[in-house]
């Protein structure tokens, strides 16, 4: 990965978790601390965060803090890849659930024009699908999230309840023994009921993902059926998913690891 774009996902992480260490950059992106530390000079240097002993925290409101919309321009070529193989799943008449990450979102933009039936609560996502005529777009209500541009809360998660769809593609932060987690459990809840309602559940998550465990668990590895990745991941995490029967798709090889 370019220096560009694990400074990218570095914000991404820090807008969705607040903040992060030093530590969790060597780990997350297989990185020197020297290096972790030169990227965040070099995004303190950008007025993209705050820097901290021992990490980095979000700069707030701050204007120049790259916003959910650009950060969408920024999607990085392995969540591009991720997303066209999640498309490529989906048929004619299927009816599906999308969540709100960049890299859900990046399946989004992959669909093509047929018929078929697409429920998300990202309002990025519903702009995107709107230009394609033949799907047809189920917006979910509820609390609007202002910067990042998703619907959550009570509303959100008693409407999902009246959806039965044919599979969900759900983002992750974090994927390990620990199973499903991410920053904010208010994004975790709605998570959790979009993978309820759907007869197959497939998480899309780049390398940087495996093996990485955040604040809230929504999920177990039981609760998965395939895994969407851009790199074969090591051996013992792969026995983990076999374990637990879930197929691996690995865009690198254009091939499935396990099944």
């Amino acid at each position: 990965m370019y220096q560009e774009e694990r400074l990218v996902e570095i914000v991404d992480y820090i807008d969705e978790n607040r903040r992060i260490s030093v530590d969790q950059i060597c780990e997350l992106f297989n990185v020197s601390r020297d290096t972790a530390r030169r990227d965040l000079v070099k995004l303190e240097n950008k007025k993209a965060i705050v820097r901290t002993r021992g990490g980095a925290i979000s700069p707030g409101t701050s204007p120049e803090i790259k916003n959910y919309r650009h950060r969408l321009h920024s999607v990085s070529s392995e969540k591009r890849e991720i997303g066209k193989r999640a498309a490529s799943l989906l048929e004619p008449g299927d009816t599906v659930i999308l969540d709100t990450s960049t890299t859900v979102q990046a399946c989004a933009g992959e669909l093509e024009n047929t018929e078929m039936t697409v429920i998300t609560n990202s309002i990025h996502q519903a702009e995107i699908l709107s230009g394609k005529d033949h799907l047809r777009i189920h917006l979910l209500g509820g609390q609007l999230h202002k910067e990042h541009g998703f619907l959550y809360g009570t509303s959100t998660i008693e409407k999902l309840n009246q959806y039965h769809v044919d599979k969900a593609f759900i983002g992750v932060v974090g994927i390990s023994e620990q199973g499903l987690t991410i920053g904010h459990e208010e994004d975790g809840m709605v998570k959790r009921k979009m993978m309820e309602q759907a007869r197959e559940v497939i998480v899309l998550a780049d390398h940087t993902k495996m093996g990485v465990t955040e604040f809230f668990q929504f999920a177990t590895l039981e609760d998965i059926d395939a895994m969407i990745t851009d790199r074969t991941p090591a051996q013992n995490f792969r026995e983990l998913l076999e374990i637990n029967h879930v197929e691996l798709l690995v865009t690198e090889e254009e091939k499935d690891i396990w099944s």
